[in-house]
């Protein structure tokens, strides 16, 4: 896990050739960025558009936002040049797409060390297939070594309805499992974990549920794709004023001279152990970060 914690509740997709979606990310309010080279790129754009990252970089938004390059697969014939030409603008992390094993993010990281990238650089997987799934604990457990650069999940699900061959219902019954088994996995390897993406952007209450379901689930934010999906992120993944307030209860309580060295206290008739002290400060610095 990241030292100093980095907000990414919203993470909007930005095709690296789209020039109107470039211009508008200095006035919006996402915690990250993802330039895309991999899906919102058609074929015949797709060199022209890694040409263009150096350009983008250089006039990335003032606001210190996260800026991320989505790559092409490693395998295609995109990858390896998407990689290089992405390290070479120093991005806070780079996104691989298809990682179906723990080789996947080594090889990457591999390059990155052998080309001098700086530690800095950071990476990304996409979880969105079926091999991914089953590899999942040792794909996350790569979170632990920081020479490995892995520090966040960005769940795939339109990649993985389309692989299952299961029903995309809107209460996303039957990805729940698969969620569910991407937060334990993440959690373990201590990665953020980022959820899909919501297809119909101009349903903003059916996307608010979707942000709150992730949120209840564990998730720390939701990969976007249009720039009216932003407020409605940041507020599912904020902490509650309720939660803020007993954050700082527990905090307060446990600071108090009479509880100096005491592994459990009583606070309000409820018992609360400092696993709930280590949580509740993780929440404020949450906070602190996004400014609640």
């Amino acid at each position: 896990m990241t030292e100093t914690y980095r907000p990414r509740r919203s993470v909007l997709y930005a095709p690296a050739s789209n020039d109107k979606a470039l211009a508008k990310l200095a006035s919006l309010a996402c915690d990250a960025v993802i330039i895309d080279l991999e899906d919102a790129v058609a074929p015949a754009d797709k060199i022209s558009a890694r040409e263009r990252l150096t350009d983008i970089f250089a006039k990335r938004p003032g606001r210190r936002c996260e800026m991320v390059v989505r790559i092409n697969p490693l395998s295609s014939e995109w990858g390896a040049d998407d990689l290089l030409a992405a390290a070479s603008c120093e991005p806070d992390a780079i996104l691989l797409p298809k990682v179906d094993t723990p080789r996947n993010v080594l090889e990457a990281g591999d390059v990155l060390d052998d080309n001098l990238a700086p530690d800095a650089v950071k990476l990304w997987a996409m979880i969105e297939t079926p091999k991914a799934l089953l590899n999942i604990g040792p794909i996350a457990e790569l979170g632990r070594d920081p020479a490995s650069r892995l520090v966040c999940f960005v769940a795939g699900t339109n990649d993985l309805v389309k692989e299952t061959g299961i029903l995309a219902t809107p209460d996303r019954r039957y990805l729940a499992p698969w969620l569910m088994q991407m937060v334990l996995a993440a959690r373990a390897g201590g990665l953020d974990l980022l959820d899909g993406v919501f297809n119909d952007f101009r349903d903003l209450d059916s996307f608010a549920r979707e942000c709150e379901e992730a949120a209840d689930m564990g998730f720390d934010g939701k990969s976007l794709i249009h720039p009216a999906q932003i407020e409605a992120a940041n507020r599912a993944f904020a902490p509650s004023a309720e939660a803020m307030a007993e954050a700082r209860s527990v905090k307060e309580a446990f600071a108090l001279a009479e509880n100096t060295g005491k592994g459990v206290i009583a606070l309000d008739g409820k018992m609360v152990e400092r696993l709930h002290l280590a949580q509740a400060e993780k929440l404020l610095a949450k906070a602190a970060a996004i400014g609640a």
